[in-house]
């Protein structure tokens, strides 16, 4: 419904001769007008807002325990809601009608045309239940790792409390940090263009013939009815393996040619799910983005790892797989963690000293390294090759001039800051009380909530004025599991709660930011985008915790992938590596593992070749200017390529680098017509006939427990590629060398 008062006063378009944002990306992007009688507050855009909010949070909750944990992200929405909304426009009556309570204010379920501001909110809702592109809540994965892999006991209320509080804190500080990062045309969110851009070209009119609607309406139907086979019929198509099938009996020919557990050569998929899992679709990544991570993917996996298994045998790397998200023993077996977890949930020192140091897999253990050098990159590359660029605009943004988009933004009511602040009260008050109540299932202490939300505090400006400037978001992940592991050792749930509260609240608070710059050059009414962000962040976690209470209670063995079948999807790949840094950072600690106690102290000096590598390559750059390529060279890319493994699969990223290379290279060099109307729409349609089906078939089919046994339904039969290669090691299922 929409109330006649929200409407604007008028419509308003200033020169753009003398009225120009200083950023020309921005200026070739973004309109210099705006129309502030179109409505938002409608009918369509909540009923569409909230649809879209509730079925993004069940979808990328339900595909997050499976094997290939698709994500279905806003630009699904975005696409699939237009051609909706335009129909509600034309169906619904125009009538205007009177609420009781809201005196003579006028109502109508049909306000006029479908118009770009709804559109907008109504990804906004979407975008929150998505997780801002994440998934699902993070906080999630706790109560996943308590429940199905330690088999330790959450509530139900202190789950929900713990979701719902980790996702909204940062709003609280992000929305009174807005003047420094929203307001000031030099800070302007590269991210949100290509959100820009997209809304741009969805609304251009078009013939109905050769409509995107009708054009994603027959790729969903085609993509709904494939993933039948691989997702039930035939999973084999979902992995093959030309190596494996070739070499039944060869460890080392499975360990090359295993897309799943190996180095995927000659491995390839005809499942979709497998394509656009865990690095998104490749259709929306562009093709500079997919070479650099095509580069650092191919040094580490096709030298580094060769060199450090086969030729270096790192530490001890032939007695345990050569890819692999497990935990070993010094005699390659899978190590018992429950052995050593006591009845108070903390780590049982006589028994760990008994069983020995944990191990890694090589690949495991050198993308730790890697992911250590590629976060103190990331600030050395910002700081070098942006941080003037940076300070400047900060500089400028506090000189007072408004650009013509911030001026246009003062026709609308702003927020209050006592909201923010009421958010913030509240959510930390609530934060507090699980801290403290329900400490025995949370096991962070109130010292600890306060620390890290200081942590998040403290970094949220800084980080958001980076991503604001160069798209690069660094990440606390390992600041505070490093932080807490050592000031709190032998507590795996304390060490990803503090994770979360310190981690995740700052990524929420900068996607919040990031969403209000996009309402900022869409010119939505700030107050109806903080709503919209707030009860679409609410919405999606009461449903990501009511999801995943329902498969972590129904579903036997949930993310044990050692007792489940082998054709089995419901493996949790993200929660085994959340589980297993629960364990490598909280349990055991960064003493017992990185530290002078553990196997893996030498990996610490990749945290110094990460800070000096771009400090290198800008005095390079300096000293041959006219080298333009050197400057192009980003090392928290190319050392971050491969962050996503494990849980990501050489698979994955092989399938993802060919898909995108076709699309955002060869189609978009040589029919870029078709790519500019047709690209973001055949994306969006695979994510959803993809995701219907699956959720169709487990309805239907997985509920009951009517499944397929035959040769395709039994993964990519590459079963020694878990194997180890060293002498005398003995391991079930595999051949003793």
């Amino acid at each position: 419904m929409e109330i006649d008062s929200e409407r604007g006063n008028g419509s308003i378009g200033l020169d753009p001769a003398e009225e120009v944002s200083p950023i020309e990306q921005v200026r070739l992007t973004v309109p210099n007008g705006d129309d502030p009688t179109l409505p938002v507050w409608t009918f369509r855009m909540w009923f569409l807002g909230l649809l879209s909010c509730i079925l993004l949070s069940f979808l990328n909750t339900f595909f997050s325990y499976r094997t290939e944990p698709l994500t279905v992200t806003m630009i699904s929405v975005q696409v699939a809601t237009l051609p909706i909304g335009r129909f509600m426009a034309n169906v619904l009556p125009t009538t205007k009608f009177t609420v009781p309570g809201f005196g003579s204010r006028l109502f109508s379920l049909n306000p006029g045309p479908f118009n770009m501001k709804e559109h907008v909110l109504i990804s906004i809702f979407a975008n929150a239940g998505s997780a801002f592109g994440g998934g699902s809540a993070y906080a999630v994965e706790i109560v996943d790792i308590i429940k199905a892999i330690y088999k330790r006991n959450i509530s139900f209320i202190a789950s929900l409390l713990l979701v719902l509080t980790t996702q909204v804190l940062g709003y609280g500080w992000a929305g009174i940090l807005r003047k420094y990062v929203i307001e000031p045309a030099e800070m302007w969110w590269p991210s949100s263009l290509v959100q820009v851009s997209l809304f741009r070209a969805l609304h251009e009119k078009e013939s109905s013939k050769n409509s995107r609607a009708r054009f994603f309406l027959i790729a969903m139907g085609c993509s709904f009815c494939w993933y039948i086979f691989p997702g039930y019929l035939f999973p084999t198509l979902s992995n093959i393996s030309l190596l494996c099938l070739a070499y039944p009996n060869s460890v080392t020919a499975q360990q090359i040619g295993s897309g799943m557990r190996g180095l995927g050569i000659a491995s390839f998929t005809f499942d979709w799910s497998v394509v656009a899992s865990f690095l998104g679709s490749p259709l929306v990544t562009p093709f500079f983005a997919i070479l650099n991570v095509f580069l650092g993917y191919f040094v580490t996996l096709y030298i580094m790892i060769p060199i450090c298994y086969w030729g270096l045998n790192l530490y001890a790397a032939k007695t345990f797989p050569i890819f692999s998200s497990h935990m070993f023993d010094h005699k390659g077996q899978v190590y018992n963690v429950s052995a050593i977890v006591n009845d108070k949930f903390e780590i049982d020192l006589p028994t760990y000293d008994k069983l020995g140091r944990i191990n890694l897999s090589m690949f495991f253990a050198v993308t730790y390294g890697l992911n250590f050098a590629a976060i103190v990159a990331t600030l050395t590359h910002v700081a070098f090759f942006n941080g003037n660029e940076i300070y400047e605009r900060f500089k400028d943004s506090h000189k007072g001039k408004q650009d013509i988009h911030t001026r246009l933004m003062r026709k609308y009511e702003d927020i209050p800051n006592w909201w923010f602040y009421g958010i913030l009260v509240i959510t930390f008050g609530v934060s507090l009380l699980l801290c403290t109540v329900m400490i025995d299932q949370v096991q962070l202490p109130w010292w600890g909530l306060i620390l890290s939300a200081a942590l998040a505090l403290m970094f949220t400006l800084p980080i958001s004025i980076i991503t604001a400037t160069t798209n690069q978001t660094p990440g606390l992940n390992i600041i505070t599991e490093y932080i807490i592991g050592y000031i709190y050792p032998g507590r795996p749930i304390a060490n990803v709660c503090f994770k979360t509260y310190g981690y995740i609240s700052m990524h929420q608070a900068i996607s919040f930011l990031n969403d209000f710059k996009l309402g900022h050059y869409m010119k939505v009414p700030p107050r109806s985008m903080f709503i919209v962000q707030l009860v679409g962040t609410l919405i999606a976690g009461l449903v990501n915790i009511a999801v995943a209470w329902y498969l972590l209670t129904n579903i036997e063995n949930i993310c044990q992938d050692e007792l489940l079948p082998p054709n089995s999807q419901w493996t949790c790949p993200n929660d085994r590596v959340f589980y297993d840094a629960s364990v490598i950072w909280g349990l055991v600690g960064p003493k017992r593992f990185f530290g002078t106690l553990g196997n893996y102290n030498a990996l610490n000096w990749f945290f110094l070749g990460g800070a000096v590598g771009p400090i290198f390559v800008w005095i390079l750059h300096k000293a041959l200017p006219s080298q333009k390529w050197i400057k192009s060279v980003n090392l928290p890319i190319l050392l971050g390529a491969t962050a996503a493994m494990p849980p990501a699969t050489t698979l994955n990223f092989n399938s993802w680098m060919l898909v995108g290379t076709i699309f955002n290279l060869f189609v978009f060099r040589y029919r870029k017509a078709w790519w500019q109307r047709y690209n973001y729409v055949l994306s969006a349609a695979l994510d959803a006939g993809l995701a219907f089906m699956g959720v169709a078939l487990y309805f239907t089919l997985g509920i009951e427990e009517v499944t397929l046994t035959w040769w395709g339904s039994k993964g990519e039969h590459c079963d020694l590629a878990t194997c180890p290669t060293a002498r005398g090691v003995i391991v079930d299922g595999c051949p003793v060398h």
